[in-house]
């Protein structure tokens, strides 16, 4: 099948993506399984980066081991919540993205490698968290994409999971995300949304 950006997506896609789409608090007993999250990646992996920098970085929790070693560095309110969750994935970011360059944009890899690596580390940190984060949002998608649900924390002690789960690795936590199937009352109310004009503007 081709498709071309004038076919739009039809109201239930958008339903299931967008307007029915709801942080989940809650989660059944449901497994996740390893190729629905592997599918969530290669969804993901077409997000838009500077560049096609590709800076974005997934660790999947599944065990209850690898839990208890994320557990204490989450918000006390994020724990149940992340314990409920049958996976739960960090979100990271790899400071190094640049020395990938030559694979993630090959007609000139080496020059932007030396580019990007020659930059302050403050300055290519920009690039990568903002990059990560655009990719972070089509995750998000991708997980609704097959039938499941997210809750989204930034709750959580980044330097503590970067010591637990990265050390001695270039890749730093930026968001962790609960994925699963919906349980027993999962949604707050719907909350109001900014009117569309107070959001947008014409030129």
């Amino acid at each position: 099948m081709s498709l071309t950006a004038t076919e739009p997506l039809d109201d239930t896609g958008r339903a299931l993506l967008f307007t029915e789409a709801r942080t989940a608090n809650a989660f059944s007993d449901e497994p996740v399984t390893d190729e629905e999250l592997q599918g969530i990646w290669e969804l993901t992996r077409f997000a838009p980066t500077m560049a096609n920098s590709q800076p974005l970085r997934v660790l999947f929790v599944r065990t209850e081991g690898g839990k208890q070693r994320l557990i204490p560095h989450l918000a006390e309110g994020n724990r149940a919540k992340a314990l409920s969750a049958p996976a739960v994935a960090v979100l990271a970011y790899d400071a190094d993205f640049h020395e990938h360059f030559p694979t993630t944009f090959p007609a000139r890899g080496d020059a932007m490698r030396e580019q990007f690596g020659s930059m302050p580390g403050d300055a290519r940190s920009h690039v990568a968290t903002y990059s990560a984060a655009l990719a972070s949002g089509v995750f998000f998608l991708a997980a609704r994409a097959h039938g499941l649900a997210v809750g989204p924390m930034g709750g959580f002690d980044r330097e503590g999971v970067d010591a637990e789960f990265f050390a001695g690795t270039t890749w730093r936590s930026h968001l962790v995300v609960n994925i699963g199937h919906p349980g027993t009352d999962p949604w707050f109310d719907r909350l109001p949304r900014v009117a569309l004009d107070d959001a947008v503007s014409w030129a």
